[in-house]
């Protein structure tokens, strides 16, 4: 595979997760791949003999200075930025009356400004290039609600929505943004949560018209996509890769009729 064939690439979030997952296939497609994240990663070494040619930093997204440190060192070595991928991200959060300000900030302050500071730190090289895609992972929390999830469905719909503003905005300077809106993936972040909770886990996976958990190497494949020249005329747009469970509700009715 080399559909991303010497393309740069910056992945925030890249120690784990979905972050991982795209920066793997990035590799495995040709492209030369730079990881950011606040947490070591043992597993980029995956990335590292997958690559043209990789390079990961352990860096707070939350960081404005330090991301646009590394872009600096990027565009100095290898000339430009033709992908963003904003993986980094928390979840947390809880009814508006229960939150305390401290959560409601650091999971704002992550998703939100720092999917914010991410985009920022390269606009202004793929302004200057005339080119760009810049792909930012929401969730599809950020499309429907979802109950106790007020500060994360907050951030995820803030990003879908800065998401449309910058392809508005940049979009004749030949730089494309969208979002991804995963549903609910197999990754660390979602089993802290699920391992609390497994009732909610086995509720999920009900609601899940596919009937499983989604890979993060799903999420990579439409990170891909959107990366690639396949989606030269695709900007502005919230992709919603969650395995059906968005379509609608599900109550049990064609188990009722035999069908399952």
């Amino acid at each position: 595979m080399s559909g991303l064939k010497n393309k740069v690439a910056i992945i925030t979030g890249a120690a784990s997760g979905i972050g991982l997952a795209c920066a793997r296939r990035y590799a495995a497609e040709g492209a030369i791949v730079v990881g950011l994240d606040i947490n070591h990663s043992d597993e980029w070494e995956s990335v590292k003999a997958a690559a043209t040619d990789s390079r990961f930093h352990q860096v707070d997204v939350t960081d404005g200075a330090a991301q646009k440190a590394v872009i600096e060192e990027t565009v100095r070595d290898f000339g430009r930025i033709d992908i963003l991928v904003t993986a980094a991200g928390v979840g947390d959060g809880g009814p508006v009356g229960m939150l305390d300000e401290s959560t409601w900030d650091r999971v704002i302050d992550i998703n939100l400004k720092g999917t914010f500071l991410s985009v920022k730190a390269v606009l202004d090289k793929m302004c200057a290039q005339r080119s760009g895609s810049i792909i930012t992972i929401a969730s599809v929390e950020g499309v429907n609600g979802t109950e106790g999830g007020s500060a994360y469905n907050a951030s995820k719909g803030g990003v879908v929505l800065l998401s449309k503003n910058v392809s508005m905005d940049y979009g004749r300077m030949g730089i494309r943004c969208n979002a991804i809106c995963p549903g609910f993936i197999d990754t660390p972040m979602l089993n802290q949560v699920m391992d609390l909770m497994p009732e909610l886990k086995a509720d999920v996976v009900r609601e899940t018209k596919i009937g499983r958990l989604g890979k993060p190497e799903e999420i990579a494949g439409a990170a891909y996509f959107l990366a690639s020249d396949d989606s030269s005329y695709v900007t502005g747009h919230a992709l919603v890769v969650d395995g059906g469970y968005t379509a609608g509700h599900s109550h049990g009715i064609v188990q009722m009729m035999g069908l399952v």
